[in-house]
């Protein structure tokens, strides 16, 4: 009865922790949101979105690109950047931009694919 007792602790402990990792940090195929993210924070933070392949990618006078994306709510964004452009995003299920919004546009470091 004694072991039984000193494994309940550890058990119910490891239980918070998972249920923790799992609805809250583990990665999600489903899209973001743009009105979660504060447009005064320069913090760079991931999102998942679609990509609008009807308007294409084009390039700002800076030498970046522009694209435009919708997240979950139908809400479409321009985003920006200067990194490069990945290789099969007209293919690709989802974006993974990495970056913050602006008050005009969501300014991209980064841009992953998901298949």
């Amino acid at each position: 009865m004694k072991k039984i007792e000193k494994l309940i602790l550890p058990a119910l402990f490891l239980l918070i922790v998972s249920f923790l990792y799992f609805s809250y940090f583990a990665p999600s195929d489903e899209l973001g949101d743009f009105s979660e993210f504060d447009t005064n924070s320069n913090a760079s933070v991931q999102i998942v979105v679609k990509y609008v392949k009807e308007k294409g990618i084009n390039r700002s006078p800076d030498g970046g690109y522009i694209i435009y994306v919708v997240d979950r709510k139908n809400r479409e964004v321009r985003v920006t950047g200067e990194s490069r452009i990945p290789p099969g995003m007209n293919e690709a299920k989802a974006l993974v931009l990495t970056g913050h919004l602006t008050k005009s546009n969501f300014h991209a470091h980064g841009i992953d694919l998901m298949n």
